[in-house]
């Protein structure tokens, strides 16, 4: 199950570190960095980071991540379907798209065009 585009939401700030993105606190946590699909961006991003301000939505060449991709089930089960997660860091080489969302009067995220 590969998908040729994943996506990750990071903090602004972070976003822009030295040619590499290391993860949060939570990628820290658990080991590797949290991905979606562009099908499961939305949950993940309504789930996990609404209300967040200055987050970018980055999207990565999945081929250019290689086998430190790895597709697998979300914590504990918690959410059907396989997630990619990524065991190294990320680097802005494989980077294809870094998008400021903004958030709507409801507190999610308002994503661009062609994000499911």
């Amino acid at each position: 199950m590969m998908e040729a585009l994943v996506y990750t939401l990071v903090r602004a700030a972070a976003a822009e570190a030295a040619g590499v993105y290391a993860g949060s606190a939570d990628d820290a946590r658990d080991g590797f960095l949290h991905f979606s699909t562009a099908a499961q961006l939305r949950a993940s991003a309504a789930t996990h980071r609404a209300g967040v301000p200055d987050l970018v939505m980055v999207e990565a060449d999945a081929a250019a991540l290689g086998a430190a991709l790895r597709w697998e089930p979300a914590s504990g089960g918690s959410r059907p379907g396989l997630f990619p997660h990524l065991y190294a860091k990320l680097p802005m080489s494989a980077v294809t798209r870094a998008v400021a969302l903004t958030l709507g009067a409801d507190g999610y995220h308002v994503f661009p065009d062609g994000v499911p």
